[in-house]
């Protein structure tokens, strides 16, 4: 009823409209009755909606009648057709004949439809009549008058029609298509588009067809294909799988067409976040189909070679997931001080002695653990590194620095205990089963494909391996107890007892091939395994805080049996919190009761302020959870078997040994560490709490005033030594009577160093002292609070920018911006950064120049790309060259203020003007910002005390964040340097792919990746821009880069098909700032000489990102090397890398004795290859020696080889400007000498020579770029106060 009367009153309410308006319509008739013009209706009147309305239904109704009849009709005519026939007679007017087509239409239309029925009537009246029977009587009978009268009568414009005789239909039919050969006429272009429509309908129809057989055809692909992934119990696989398999055809599929990686990108595929969302085969097919129904056949055959190799992937990605977790009860079973950590220098000590034990056969498989990845490259020697020299060699001498760091200089039998077996043969890892590794563990895995008999006799062999404690769960019934994992594990010198436990717990001959009983089994075992796809792992869980980034690839899914929750019990407790990193584990309560409740909230702002990161930290000492078990999966390889792994496990556990004294030793280490870290947090928050308008610095005199009344005055002395330590230590800072944060905790630390007692307890003092001495405000406190966020903000705009400076400056402007609307009573205020860039074009203006490269929005058009030259008008200089504040309160009356507006009204240059200097962390000023209130035309058109602090602290965080980016760019800048250097030498690698790591807000992971660049042997190489994000879950299968991250360890995997490299690139602190994602293609390994090149271009990229690091840090001096680097107070980071190789290969040829060259000398007639390289180096010194006997007399090259050629070699700077490298010289020389054909020869100092020769080219080249480019603004140059 409701309804009804909603639809009545919509009725109703037009009706009542209508009535109204015909109402108001007489009253105005009658109101200008007196108006000569007379009253005109609106055109939205309601009367003709109405009519509309009627008109449209009765058109409408008209229209399905019509169409009723003509159906009809058609009908009728059909039935017609079918019972008489058209006669075929009436054909005979077709013609081709072009000539007489107008007459025969003529004829056929006009004429002929009724003449010819008149013709049969005279017939069949001549026949009625017998007139023409000859014996009969003639008749009167005129077949004129007849035919004439019939033609009266039937006129077809008056007569009524008949019905149309067979030869009539037939003939309309010959006419219409006489007619449809008209050009021109309708019907012509009628029948043309019909027979158009005709044949497109037939191609459509075949197309239809095709394309529903391809549909079959590649659905019948597809289901084939579906059976080579994992499926559940219910035959279901996970969508998010399926979903990063298609998302990473484009990006691991070289030949994939531009507009397929389009369709792919723009199809936005979204990748669901958990895998329990799962699709059947039928599913699968669609799904599928549906991104790919219209690729090409040959593009879809490579869709499914990529889906085979993803499901390859998924089946070892579990199989890893499955070692990890042993690994993982491996860590927890050998820290026995539940510290979190494991002595590094044990574990790979064990790592060597089961090596060295293994067999031949076995060890194939291994990674060699006295190589890298498993040694840091850092750990290597850069002649280690040479193709010359003996592996075996090397090995040995590494095996040493093991032992005697793992002894500490005294016999092995004292910490290290002995293991029980100390033979292996060849049965002890698995036999025969070893050649056969990599397929050990796919026959434990029971798929659709498989049978069942053989799905039998591979869980006789292999079934333990692929879910050990899962399975023995329904034998043993106590999930996960300490018995049966004893009973589990594999004793490494009885091999009978280990054979017999496997019978004992998992075997399974008993039962027939394809019975239920096994059926049932393996339908379990498939539904735990693929059931794995729910929880994070056990090795997640355990570090939470070290790396919650889910560290396995199907960790966001990955099951949780009861044996698994069972190793979590051993987890939980205390020792979570130990395992915590100390940078990021909760404030210490016992500390925060200790201190000045006035510093808690601060402190907890500063932690919320910390990046939360799940990555861990490098250390050469020890390692983490994450970290030792990536360690453990590169060591064991990847096609390592079950038994196999369960002697390593076993040989570890029982092998690492840690006495009481060690314990202590490492809890008192971590200890201590975590104290530290909480001094620095409380420090930091004291700083925060005295520094009030977030200034970033305090006044030194301020602060020792204050510490000059601590304990009643009577510790002057020390707090004398201490200024003097701080000014030995921070000049600059010092000189300018501030203190930065890390100065300010610097002093404290060194005061209390001078005080007698404890000094943890004295810098408890210090704190409670300066903290009761410092009062702030309710409202003090909340605006401090306040401007830090802003302050943060900009920091953190820099740290997840990408290295782009268009996040920071908008981070700057909105810091200002809400600072003035918030504490500045909405004040208009104008700022603009202007940096220092080297003035090339015009120096008689000035050796630098001021760039505006941003301000604020209103001012862009009179100040943005501005330059302001040394001899123009402006306070902005002086605030550079003296290196304080400038502010002018009146600019009005100041004469030397340069005005961008320069049509700006004389009567509105009113208001105030700050510059502030911007300075590095060495205090050299790189620039200024600029702050002015020319647009508040008011009375607040004054930059108050505390807002001048506020604005110097957002100067201070913009100098931190612009040189964050420009370190970034920096270590990018270095990173294409070593690659291009890289491809020249090591050419087998196929591409390069590097990766930013910045912090994030993905609570999962606490950071983010960006593809920065990609380059392979081609010499293609690709920026992007803007960076391509990778999230983790886009990349299920292929999650070795987060894993690398996680761990900060190198990892060597197989992804899609390929071979790859994942390696770190580290910061001071030991967390992945940058990786490097190296596919070496279809090959597993490098040539031996390429393999030391690429390590040596890492050993050197990652001392080089050391340098760059330190660049930028407070207290720390850079160290120049080489003359190019002083070019323009610039350091361009392409040098560093080419000048650590220089150093090094200095230091590796100083080294070299003369007995070195004894070999290349006793040679009368040297390789060709010798005498070139010799010759290069000669002329490099001299070339004016070029075709002198000097250099072509092998006789007297060999004179040359000495003492004072060494000296020259580690002396020599090719960036010097007295120095002239004649590269074309040098190139005639060595042009055509290969590094494997160096490396061959086998000739040490040839090969240092030879890289030498190269590096000084490749600084020469720089060199002269570096003279000949303007430097770019974004390089921070700086002038020193």
């Amino acid at each position: 009823m409701a309804a009804q009367s909603g639809a009545a009153a919509q009725i109703a309410g037009p009706m009542h409209a209508t009535a109204g308006a015909k109402n108001g319509t007489d009253t105005e008739m009658k109101r200008n009755h007196g108006d000569d013009k007379p009253p005109c209706l609106s055109s939205d009147a309601p009367w003709r909606k109405c009519f509309y309305e009627k008109v449209q239904k009765r058109c409408l109704r008209l229209q399905r009648t019509k169409v009723k009849i003509l159906h009809a009709q058609k009908v009728k005519e059909e039935k017609i057709k079918k019972r008489e026939p058209c006669d075929l007679l009436p054909r005979e007017w077709f013609s081709e004949e072009k000539e007489s087509l107008d007459t025969r239409i003529y004829l056929l239309d006009k004429l002929l439809p009724t003449l010819i029925p008149g013709v049969e009537n005279l017939l069949m009246e001549v026949e009625r009549k017998n007139v023409l029977v000859p014996d009969e009587e003639s008749i009167k009978f005129n077949p004129i008058n007849f035919l004439g009268e019939y033609l009266k009568r039937h006129d077809p414009q008056h007569g009524v029609p008949t019905k149309p005789s067979p030869y009539l239909r037939g003939m309309k039919m010959v006419l219409e298509e006489l007619k449809a050969q008209v050009p021109g006429a309708a019907l012509e272009r009628l029948a043309r588009m019909k027979t158009e429509a005709k044949s497109k309908r037939k191609e459509r129809e075949e197309v239809e067809n095709t394309k529903s057989e391809m549909k079959e055809m590649r659905k019948e692909q597809l289901e084939i294909q579906f059976k080579k992934w994992r499926v559940d119990v219910s035959g279901r696989v996970p969508l998010a799988l399926v979903q990063s398999a298609l998302k990473s055809f484009p990006d691991f599929v070289p030949s994939t067409p531009k507009e397929v990686r389009e369709a792919i990108y723009e199809s936005n595929l979204e990748i669901v976040d958990t895998l329990e969302k799962k699709v059947n085969i039928d599913e699968f097919k669609e799904y599928i189909h549906s991104y790919s129904e219209h690729f090409s056949n040959d593009i879809f055959q490579e869709i499914l070679k990529h889906l085979c190799q993803c499901a390859e992937d998924f089946e070892r990605t579990i199989r890893h997931d499955m070692w990890r977790q042993m690994f993982v009860d491996l860590f927890l079973d050998c820290d026995n001080g539940k510290v979190g950590l494991l002595d590094r220098k044990k574990v790979l000590a064990l790592l060597v002695e089961f090596y060295d034990r293994s067999p031949e056969l076995a060890k194939s498989g291994f990674c060699n653990p006295r190589q890298w990845p498993i040694i840091e490259l850092q750990e290597f020697e850069l002649a280690d590194l040479s193709g010359c020299h003996d592996d075996q060699k090397v090995d040995e001498e590494l095996s040493e620095k093991l032992v005697v760091s793992q002894t500490g200089g005294s016999e092995g039998e004292d910490n290290v205990p002995a293991v029980e077996s100390t033979d292996f043969e060849v049965s002890d890892l698995d036999g025969g089963t070893i050649q056969s590794e990599k397929s050990s563990f796919q026959e434990g895995i029971i798929t659709e494909s498989q049978d069942e008999s053989s799905g039998a006799d591979r869980q006789e062999e292999d079934f333990p391996g692929s879910a050990s404690t899962e399975y023995s769960l329904s034998r043993d019934g106590e999930p996960g107890s300490e018995n049966q994992v004893e009973e589990e594990e594999f004793s490494l010198n009885t091999e009978s007892n280990t054979e017999t436990k496997r019978e004992e717990d998992y075997h399974m001959s008993d039962r027939e091939p394809g019975s239920e009983e096994q059926v049932s089994q393996e339908d379990n075992w498939t539904a735990e395994t693929t059931e794995t796809i729910a929880e994070p792992t056990p090795e997640d869980k355990a570090v939470a805080d070290m790396d919650s980034t889910q560290d396995a690839s199907v960790a966001e899914v990955v099951g949780e049996t009861p044996s698994r929750k069972e190793s979590f019990s051993r987890q939980q407790g205390d020792e979570f919190g130990q395992q915590t990193s100390s940078e990021t584990r909760p404030l210490d309560e016992d500390l925060l009761q200790d201190q000045d409740k006035d510093l808690h909230p601060i402190m907890a702002e500063i932690q919320n302020r910390l990046a939360s990161s799940a990555r861990s930290a490098f250390d050469e000492s020890c390692l983490s959870l994450p970290r030792f078990v990536q360690l453990l999966e590169t060591f064991v390889g990847e096609d390592v078997s079950l038994p196999t792994l369960k002697k390593l496990t076993a040989f570890i556990k029982e092998g690492y040994k840690q006495t009481e004294e060690e314990k202590t030793q490492q809890l008192e280490k971590v200890h201590h560490t975590s104290l530290l870290a909480q001094r620095k947090l409380l420090l930091e928050a004291l700083f925060e709490k005295w520094d009030k308008n977030a200034s970033g610095l305090l006044e030194l005199e301020e602060v020792i005033a204050v510490l000059n009344t601590f304990n009643g005055g009577m510790e002057k002395e020390a707090l004398e030594n201490a200024k003097k330590h701080l000014c030995s230590r921070y000049p600059q800072l010092s000189q300018m009577g501030k203190l930065s944060s890390k100065a300010f905790q610097t002093f404290l630390e060194l005061f209390a160093s001078e005080l007698t007692g404890n000094e943890d307890e004295a810098i408890d003092n210090l704190v409670e002292f300066l903290t009761r001495s410092v009062k702030r405000s309710h409202t003090e406190c909340v605006q401090s609070l306040t401007r830090r966020k802003w302050l943060h903000s900009i920091q953190q705009a820099a740290e997840t920018s990408q290295a782009s400076m268009e996040p920071v400056y908008k981070a700057v402007f909105k810091a200002i911006s809400q600072d003035a609307e918030t504490h500045g009573g909405n004040k208009k205020i104008s700022a603009y950064i202007a940096l220092l860039e080297e003035n090339q074009l015009s120096p008689e203006r000035g050796q630098f120049f001021l760039h505006y490269v941003a301000c604020t929005a209103d001012d862009a058009p009179y100040v943005l790309n501005q330059i302001l030259y040394r001899d123009m008008k402006g306070v902005s200089f002086t605030a550079v060259e003296e290196g304080k504040p400038v502010y002018i309160s009146r600019v009005q009356h100041h004469e030397n203020i340069h005005f961008w507006q320069g049509d700006r009204p004389v009567a509105e240059r009113i208001g105030a003007f700050l510059v502030l200097p911007l300075h590095d962390a060495h205090w050299r000023v790189f620039g200024i910002m600029g702050f002015d209130t020319l647009q508040e035309q008011s009375e607040k058109a004054f930059i108050l005390t505390h807002e001048i602090n506020f604005y110097q602290g957002v100067s201070r965080a913009f100098s931190k964040a612009y040189h964050h980016i420009c370190t970034m760019e920096n270590i990018l800048q270095m990173t294409v340097t070593a690659l291009d250097w890289l491809y020249s030498w090591a050419p087998s690698i196929h591409t390069v792919t590097v990766y930013l790591v910045e912090p994030g807000e993905d609570k999962t992971c606490g950071y983010t990746v960006h593809k920065m660049i990609t380059t392979d042997n081609t010499g293609h190489k690709e920026i992007h821009n803007p960076p391509v994000l990778l999230l983790r879950k886009d990349n299920i299968l292929s999650d070795f880069l987060f894993k690398c991250i996680n761990s900060s360890e190198v990892i060597c995997t197989s992804a899609y098909g390929e071979h790859h490299i994942a390696v770190p690139l580290r910061d001071l602190s030991g967390q992945v700032l940058a990786l490097y994602d190296i596919s070496i293609g279809h090959n597993q390994e490098l040539p031996p000489h390429e393999q030391k090149n690429l390590q040596k271009m890492l050993k050197i990229a990652q001392a080089a990102c050391f340098e760059i690091l330190k660049m930028y840090l407070e207290g720390t001096e850079p160290s120049y090397v080489l003359e190019a680097e002083h070019i323009g107070n610039w350091r361009n980071a392409g040098i560093l890398f080419h000048r650590f190789m220089l150093q090094d290969l200095r230091e590796c040829i100083q080294k070299l004795s003369p007995e070195s060259f004894a070999e290349i000398r006793s040679c009368v007639e040297p390789p060709a290859l010798v005498h070139n390289i010799v010759k290069a180096v000669l002329l490099l010194f001299h070339p004016d020696w070029k075709g002198s006997e000097e250099t072509e007399d092998w006789s007297q090259c060999i004179l040359k080889l000495d003492d004072n050629l060494i000296q020259e070699i580690y002396c020599f700077d090719p960036t010097a400007a007295s120095v002239q490298i004649q590269a074309e010289l040098l190139l005639d020389c060595i042009t055509g000498v290969s590094r494997a054909a160096v490396c061959q020869h086998g000739s040490v100092p040839a090969e240092y020579l030879y890289q030498w020769v190269h590096a000084c080219l490749a600084l020469a080249e720089i060199t002269r770029s570096l003279h000949s480019k303007k430097a770019p603004s974004q390089a921070p140059f700086g002038i020193q106060l």
